[in-house]
């Protein structure tokens, strides 16, 4: 597609506003203005929802996204919309939930990115657990895929697991695949939680260490992790959740200084959207997450190949889709 200077000039300053706060320069912004550009213009001519994760990179969460959030709030807001057509800018898994939620759309993804926790399991991996474990629940963490999640019982979020475990009848629960996840969560329950031995390699590469040097170095500082962290760090942090967790707790709380022990995007986010708070301290990169780039929206958007459309087999749906409203509903009932 052709654009006149103005409207290149127009794009620029419009990408600029939000990116100059994540260290984009004007230059930047004016070399990937044609493709935004480009990419709004489709996404309303075949109508289509542009739903962006938190972890991805700026110029897709502020450049082209309808949506920024996480996996399974995204997913459920697409259904409340009239849009024909998803694309999910997230990992694979990600996309597979926007699917289960919403059969009759058609959902596409730009790159097939997986995710070490989704990887780290298999459908078969649940029947084995759950014959060795006859009389245990079995509650997944929503970072699986879609066949794993139609061999559990119950699905859950960061946000609800606790939730989910304690509203089980079962005195043991199988919580997969996660870990870390599962360790941090063995302390609030008196349930007995049998663990998978997933990890996310992001969260896990952060160490106590780097908590105290930052606590040395910002005194006033709060230090918020995602619970996909090891335990160590999470004793020694002021707020354990997941991204939307997080994002709450900086917008409800008067400090100024905030270190996220966690994916690179969400600092992106908060520098965009919280301009008066100051993140100190690194972050990591998910490899999976920054696979996806501009060019491969706008190649999806106009061509998507087989494997970028979402197609999941009729009877992992369904019981995938089981195992998802009753999260919902034993969340619902807790209010």
């Amino acid at each position: 597609m052709e654009f006149s200077n103005s409207q290149i000039t127009k794009e620029t300053d419009r990408l600029f506003k939000n990116l100059s706060k994540t260290n984009w320069s004007k230059s930047d912004c004016k070399i990937i203005a044609p493709i935004t550009l480009e990419i709004n213009k489709l996404k309303k001519e075949k109508d289509t929802i542009i739903l962006t994760h938190s972890y991805m990179t700026p110029d897709l969460m502020y450049g082209i996204a309808d949506f920024i959030g996480d996996s399974y709030g995204l997913s459920k807001l697409a259904s409340e919309t009239k849009a024909k057509t998803i694309l999910f800018c997230s990992v694979y898994f990600m996309a597979e939930t926007a699917k289960i939620l919403n059969p009759k759309k058609t959902v596409i993804v730009p790159a097939i990115a997986g995710c070490s926790l989704a990887e780290s399991i298999t459908p078969e991996d649940v029947q084995n657990m759950r014959k060795k474990y006859p009389t245990a629940g079995i509650v997944c963490y929503v970072n699986t895929s879609a066949a794993v999640k139609a061999e559990c019982d119950v699905c859950c979020t960061s946000s609800n697991a606790l939730k989910i475990i304690e509203a089980m009848p079962q005195k043991k629960i199988i919580f997969l695949p996660d870990a870390l996840m599962a360790k941090n969560l063995q302390p609030l329950t008196k349930k007995q939680l049998i663990s998978w031995h997933g990890t996310c390699i992001v969260h896990e590469e952060f160490s106590p260490k780097t908590v105290d040097e930052i606590r040395i170095e910002y005194p006033n500082v709060k230090i918020l992790a995602h619970t996909e962290c090891n335990p160590a760090v999470i004793a020694k942090v002021d707020m354990a959740g997941g991204t939307e967790g997080m994002i709450k707790y900086i917008e409800n709380t008067n400090t100024k200084k905030f270190m996220l022990v966690t994916e690179c995007g969400l600092t992106d986010r908060i520098k965009v959207e919280y301009p008066n708070k100051q993140i100190v301290g690194s972050c990591a990169l998910c490899p999976y997450m920054k696979k996806i780039m501009l060019k491969d929206v706008l190649q999806v958007l106009k061509s998507p190949r087989k494997d970028q459309i979402i197609d999941l087999p009729a009877d992992v749906m369904k019981k995938a889709k089981k195992s998802l409203d009753r999260m919902v509903k034993i969340v619902e009932k807790s209010k």
